[in-house]
């Protein structure tokens, strides 16, 4: 081996860091509950259950398929984190298993498009749950741009801040949550049919159904890939970073799951049937506590939402900044973004200029084929870094992996992705086409800061 092939690994797997390490197995965990546990929780039931026919059978199925495809996708990442503890994530992973240019482009789609359309939706949400009507739509706006720039600024005080605000935030959200599991498995009088069978036909096969209902369960789950993007700010990386993963995972899989049956078991389906089709934005949870507690159950669940939100808002500021910084280092990315904090030890032009793009977002408010569109490159890249497994074993064979997923899963995950892919290209062919045509758009920029980095290098050797 090289001497500077060896340096390169050394870089590659060290755990010495300029961040600071600050988050526990706790703190791990509570990243990556507090930014997947949102609302989705509370409105995607309905949705699910319109995807599949009304058969709350499939419904369930569909909340454990995504589940189950999330959980292998986390012990793909698991396995490189542990190994490649750096800033980055997947960045860092497709960048080392294929090419710079595949880690870039990843991280262009979700600074120009993901990250701050996430953040402006779930600002504008997190308003909108709690004042709803109350207010005008500007005020809205204009209280949303502020909650941003709150967070932005506290986000700046640095990672143990920030991941304390997730930690509350997870524990207080989840207490709620389940109390209604609880009372509604308890309290509830209705016997579920939970067999296969459609009750209110839409068109298409089963699968074209359950197909529909996973990739709507999976925006639910959407998120748990980013405690890899602060994997140097984790304590002890090769051995909190799968556990955090394993356990947050397997825990959402188990509450999404639990919550969708507790509400079966308290609404009967012609009353669920019926509200849909009078609301199809039904939040079914506030359905629920509403059925089991009254007035109280209403304000528990909208308390509950603010907060599962606020840690979500909070999560989608935090995390970014950091990919941001991974590829400024690697000179595919303007050299600021790669500057940290003396004091706190963040990068904070991540937190100005993401802030800024959400501020146009929420200005704009344009966000549901925004949603699509992110939905659709997160499967892409997700897909593409899973790939990464097998091919850095057999670039880096000897390199230490205190974790190890077997080998197999990365093809099964691969393959059922790749199913997801075709199917959303042929149900809504407009945005994934404007999904893969965004990437050009990453391509021009890659090849800007690649020719500036060749003219740098030449211009130092000469």
């Amino acid at each position: 081996m090289s001497e500077k092939k060896q340096s390169h690994i050394e870089e590659l797997t060290t755990e010495n860091t300029e961040f600071k390490r600050e988050i526990g197995l706790f703190g791990g965990i509570s990243v990556i509950g507090g930014i997947v546990i949102g609302s989705g929780i509370f409105y995607l039931g309905s949705y699910v259950l319109q995807y599949v026919g009304m058969s709350e059978g499939m419904a369930l199925l569909c909340w454990v398929i995504g589940g189950v495809l999330s959980i292998m996708g986390g012990l793909c990442y698991a396995e490189m984190g542990s190994s490649i503890p750096r800033a980055g994530g997947q960045i860092t992973y497709l960048s080392e298993a294929f090419s710079p240019i595949f880690g870039c482009l990843a991280g262009y789609s979700a600074f120009l498009i993901g990250d701050p359309a996430s953040s402006a939706a779930l600002a504008v949400a997190l308003v909108t749950a709690l004042l709803g009507t109350a207010v005008s739509s500007t005020m809205i706006k204009v209280l949303a741009i502020i909650l941003i720039i709150v967070l932005c600024v506290y986000n700046y005080y640095g990672v143990k801040h920030s991941n304390a605000l997730q930690s509350v935030t997870m524990a207080a959200k989840l207490i709620p949550i389940l109390v209604i599991i609880v009372a509604a498995i308890s309290m509830g009088t209705v016997r579920p049919d939970l067999s296969l069978v459609v009750r209110d036909a839409t068109g298409g096969s089963k699968m074209g159904m359950i197909a529909l209902g996973v990739m709507a369960t999976l925006w639910a789950y959407e998120g748990w890939y980013n405690l890899n993007n602060v994997a140097e700010e984790v304590k002890n990386p090769s051995r909190n970073l799968p556990r955090a993963l394993i356990i947050s995972l397997g825990g959402i899989t188990l509450l999404y799951t639990l919550f969708n049956f507790a509400i079966y078991r308290t609404l009967p389906w012609d009353t669920i049937n019926t509200e849909i089709n009078v609301n199809e934005n039904l939040y079914l949870g506030t359905l629920v506590s509403k059925t089991l507690m009254g007035s109280f159950g209403s304000i528990l669940v909208v308390t509950c939402m603010a907060i599962a939100m606020l840690g979500s808002l909070n999560g989608c500021l935090m995390i970014p900044p950091r990919n941001y910084y991974a590829m400024a280092k690697e000179k595919h990315f303007f050299s600021a973004f790669g500057k940290l904090d003396e004091k706190t030890k963040v990068p904070y032009w991540g937190f100005i200029i993401e802030g800024i793009i959400a501020i146009i977002f929420v200005l704009w408010n344009t966000l549901q084929d925004l949603t699509i569109l992110v939905a659709f490159t997160s499967l892409l890249y997700n897909t593409l870094t899973v790939l990464s497994v097998p091919r850095l074993r057999k670039k880096y064979p000897d390199i230490n992996r205190p974790y190890k997923v077997w080998i197999g899963l990365p093809y099964i995950y691969i393959a059922c992705q790749i199913l997801l892919i075709v199917y959303t290209i042929t149900t809504d062919t407009r945005n994934s086409l404007i999904g893969l045509g965004a990437q050009l758009i990453g391509v021009a920029i890659y090849f800007f800061f690649d020719a500036k980095n060749r003219k740098q290098n030449a211009a130092a050797e000469s």
